[in-house]
């Protein structure tokens, strides 16, 4: 694949080579393949820094105030019309009772009389409790003002409705533009990190934190934030209402509150510890699979299918176990909560009963009470339903913000220089670098590749060959020294600008989901993009390409799927040559680049490169001796020093370490042979 600012390339470079102790890497580059750390972890279901965390999710909302202003005030408008819908009906019921009651009583009585008579009879209770009703003797129910209670109740719940769903509109529209913001941002975080934060971090974890959380948060947040602003208006207006009618009942309905509390928190803390398994075992088992489906062709190989089965099933049945216990005890909330809360429905019902039949409060107070003690009850149990979501939320979170708080690489300088015509004079100079502190990997190399050049890199597995491309690119700095382009520092110059000057053709191939044409182009500069068909024919037909492709059914038009399964592995590099071809690039960067291909096709690549090598400086990093026997400079490189350099005669007449390394080569083939 080509150099230049795309942002795959740059993620799909690597360090050093195995064996130079470097953690998990993030994915394959120049170097002999990558190598996996563990699976990916999900988020812990509770955060480190939950207050912190919270405030700075809570801080996001910011840009988004009067939207914010306008969900509370919505939700206050939608809470006050609800808590005042029970009242009304409250009203309505009084009209029934007292309805049946006046018929009861001949006409033409009046209201002392009535109470009079009933004293006479020794019925003192009833007698109170007609006192406090609006009781008319001779007069049977008012369906008519019943009527217009109702309308009015009615209305006032469709307001609630109008108002909660203009809430949740609102509120959903507020949620997606933050996460579409956290999404962006996270994406061009990534595009600042260091490549050490892909090789520190494994492929799973780096896309559950993209994914998953972001889409934890994405889908909890709105439903979080109106619950919560809804529930805590809900509170303070149904009290108010209740304390309005009884203090007597409301503390009554408020006696069974900590009794919630306890039973809540008591079974909240146990689940959060289920669900924390819960997510650690989801974790494991996708990483389990994005591992062998990754690899299915080695598994398969290897006849690997029935352990890669067995380890699915084990951590199947853990996720499956964990699973079931974290959502056993977390659904046990909900009928806890309403077996207290009818408890607490009987004792108003008899309490408020025996306060109806001695008149000191009305039947119609009674029922809306009781509906006001269902709907005081109701946002704390949701709130402590919510906790657990909410935790898991704010861990999300907090996971996100690790990423984003993630150190980036050296800000590129304010007037980068830019080389307007390349010759490609490449300079190491007292060069020195570590991938850790203590452990010394290139010392004082100095390194000259001049304009036109092909140098050669050889060495044994973990001689800093793949590290000396890395730092080329800039994706690591140097620590010591300096490296420059026709006397300039690559310092001075914008990333982007400085691997605009590269090619690269990689051991390890990658080719995205599309047509072989697109493949192609994406070797194309900025200035010349998109490119003509002639362009791309030249570069396939360049590569050797053209001769397969138009076998194909499709031919250019044919699709290469995610693992590019569709062709084979030769082919598929002879597709990122072309697309090499197509960069026209001043420097080449070549890491083993026909390692993948038959000997004829090796040769034939191997003519092609020497075309396309022709008046560009070209650094080729060879495992098989065989293929650098004409570069200008041979390099020899032993525990990230320059140990040997000349060209292939002169360092096999000095019969050192190169001397050795190649005839070990072609021993090892004559024995094979033989």
């Amino acid at each position: 694949m080509s150099g230049g600012s795309e942002r795959v390339p740059r993620l799909a470079a690597t360090g050093p080579e195995p064996g130079q102790g470097r953690g998990p890497r993030f994915g394959r580059g120049p170097g002999r393949g990558g190598f996996h750390g563990p699976p990916g972890m999900m988020p812990a279901e509770r955060a480190r820094d939950f207050k912190g965390s919270l405030r700075r999710l809570l801080r996001l909302l910011a840009p988004y105030r009067l939207a914010t202003l306008m969900v509370v005030a919505l939700a206050l408008g939608s809470v006050v019309f609800s808590i005042v819908g029970p009242r009304i009906l409250g009203n309505a019921t009084n009209l029934l009772f007292e309805g049946i009651i006046g018929k009861q009583f001949p006409a033409g009585l009046s209201v002392e009389q009535v109470d009079r008579m009933l004293r006479a009879a020794g019925r003192q209770e009833l007698a109170d409790m007609l006192g406090r009703m609006n009781v008319v003797p001779g007069r049977g129910v008012d369906f008519a003002a019943i009527r217009s209670v109702l309308l009015a109740a009615a209305m006032l719940y469709v307001l609630s409705a109008a108002f909660s769903w203009a809430q949740h509109y609102i509120m959903a529209g507020v949620s997606q533009r933050l996460v579409y913001r956290l999404r962006r941002d996270v994406d061009a975080k990534l595009a600042r990190v260091p490549l050490k934060y892909y090789d520190s971090n494994t492929r799973g974890e780096i896309l559950s934190r993209v994914t998953n959380d972001i889409d934890n948060i994405a889908s909890t947040l709105q439903q979080i934030t109106t619950q919560l602003i809804t529930a805590a208006v809900t509170v303070v207006g149904v009290l108010y209402m209740m304390l309005s009618i009884s203090p007597l009942l409301t503390l009554m309905a408020l006696a069974t509150l900590p009794l919630s509390l306890i039973v809540t928190l008591g079974i909240a803390g146990r689940s959060q510890r289920q669900f924390a398994a819960q997510w650690e075992s989801t974790g494991k088992l996708n990483g389990h699979i994005e591992e062998m489906y990754t690899g299915h062709t080695v598994v398969q190989a290897f006849n690997g299918q029935e352990k890669a089965l067995r380890a699915f099933d084990d951590e199947n049945a853990r996720l499956y176990a964990a699973a079931s216990r974290a959502h056993f005890i977390s659904g046990i909330i909900m009928p806890a909560m309403h077996f207290i809360n009818n408890l607490n429905y009987v004792g108003v019902c008899v309490i408020g009963g025996i306060r109806v039949a001695r008149g000191l409060i009305t039947l119609g107070d009674v029922q809306a009470f009781i509906q006001y003690a269902r709907q005081f009850s109701q946002p704390i149990s949701q709130t402590a339903s919510i906790m657990n979501v909410l935790q898991s939320t704010v861990a999300s979170a907090e996971r996100v913000f690790e990423v984003l708080d993630e150190a980036e690489e050296t800000p590129d300088p304010a007037q980068p220089v830019r080389l307007p015509r390349v010759a490609g004079r490449v300079e190491f100079r007292n060069v020195s670098f570590r991938y850790k502190p203590d452990v010394p990997l290139i010392e004082n190399l100095n390194l000259v590749a001049e304009p036109g050049q092909t140098v050669a890199i050889v060495g044994p597995t973990g001689a800093g060959k793949t590290t000396l491309v890395n730092l080329l690119m800039r994706f690591y700095d140097v620590d010591d020294g300096a490296i420059t382009i026709d006397g300039v520092d690559i310092r001075a110059m914008s990333r982007d600008g400085l691997r605009s000057l590269f090619g690269m053709v990689l051991q390890d191939t990658w080719l995205f989901e599309g047509t072989i044409r697109e493949n192609i182009a994406y070797g194309c500069r900025d200035d010349r993009c998109p490119p003509g068909e002639e362009e791309i024919l030249a570069a396939a037909r360049a590569a050797r390409v053209d001769h397969f492709v138009r076998a194909l059914p499709e031919g250019y038009d044919t699709r290469i799927g995610d693992d590019a399964s569709t062709i084979s592995q030769g082919q598929r590099q002879l597709i990122t040559i072309a697309r090499a071809f197509l960069a026209d690039p001043q420097i080449l960067i070549l890491d083993e680049a026909t390692s993948s291909v038959d000997t004829r096709t090796e040769l034939l690549i191997q003519q092609a490169m020497a075309e396309l090598m022709k008046r560009r400086t070209s650094f080729v990093i060879a495992h098989r001796l065989s293929t650098i026997r004409n570069a200008d400079v041979i390099v020899v490189m032993n525990q990230g020093r320059i140990i040997e350099h000349g060209n292939h005669e002169s360092l096999m007449a000095a019969k050192g370490f190169y001397y050795d390394l190649y005839n070990s080569q072609f021993s090892k083939a004559f024995a094979e042979a033989v």
